[in-house]
């Protein structure tokens, strides 16, 4: 599909760059230094994840094994893996994986399984997860797709865990309409697609998700309630969902 083609060129020409948007994280001018910021961030990621699931949704809760969808480099899951038993690391590039694999053995994290999404079922995983976490993906996923994925990942929680999926929902520039984009005035003429450049950056989609189905998805499955956190990356408005499976009976 066209957005894995497009995050695939980004994993070749310039990975860390489209995981936090700095200029900095570009790779042509990545320094040990930004490299260390950049993965310090990841650990302050995920103590931040780990105090809200104890806050929430439970002070006794202990991940043994976590699910990183859309794991990009590593940045995430490495730390995940420090503390965790087993960390399994999903990307749709296989040069996102590779890049993550080095970070991985670099490191020194032995206990991480990386694998290329190549199924949004994700029934190729065969397993459930006490954590199944994404964070920054969905937002590049449209919601056509995105929404059975994020099933698909509700289910992947084991009996008693924990998902923390982050979704996009609106943009904050388009307030007089709740943040969501207009619809074009009748007879508005259809914006000319322009010449790609080679040496331009891969496409890079910010999509918003109607909450209404992820809530629904949530609530069929069997969760009772969830934690909100709301997030603002540049105007992009989103949500944090936390919430905890129910023990089987």
């Amino acid at each position: 599909m066209s957005t894995d083609r497009e995050w695939e060129e980004w994993g070749k020409r310039d990975p860390y760059f489209s995981v936090i948007t700095d200029p900095k994280f570009r790779r042509t001018g990545l320094t040990e230094d930004a490299r260390r910021e950049f993965f310090a961030s990841g650990e302050v990621h995920v103590r931040y994840v780990s105090d809200m699931i104890r806050e929430y949704l439970g002070a006794d809760f202990h991940a043994r094994s976590v699910l990183d969808f859309g794991c990009g480099v590593g940045r995430l899951l490495i730390p995940f893996a420090r503390v965790t038993d087993e960390a399994y690391g999903l990307d749709v590039s296989p040069s996102m994986i590779e890049e993550a694999r080095r970070n991985c053995e670099t490191q020194g994290v032995a206990n991480a399984r990386l694998l290329v999404s190549t199924d949004d079922g994700l029934a190729a995983l065969g397993r459930k997860f006490d954590l199944v976490h994404s964070y920054i993906v969905f937002q590049h996923i449209p919601p056509a797709r995105g929404l059975p994925i994020f099933a698909a990942l509700v289910d992947l929680v084991a009996p008693g865990g924990v998902g923390a999926l982050h979704v996009t929902y609106a943009k904050a520039y388009h307030a007089e309409t709740n943040g969501r984009a207009p619809p074009p005035a009748p007879g508005a003429p259809v914006p000319a697609t322009p010449a790609s450049d080679p040496a331009a950056d891969p496409e890079m989609q910010m999509n918003a998700y109607d909450v209404n189905p992820l809530l629904f998805t949530l609530q069929r499955r069997g969760v009772h309630r969830f934690h909100t956190e709301f997030t603002d990356h540049g105007g992009e408005l989103g949500l944090f969902l936390f919430f905890r499976k129910p023990l089987e009976p």
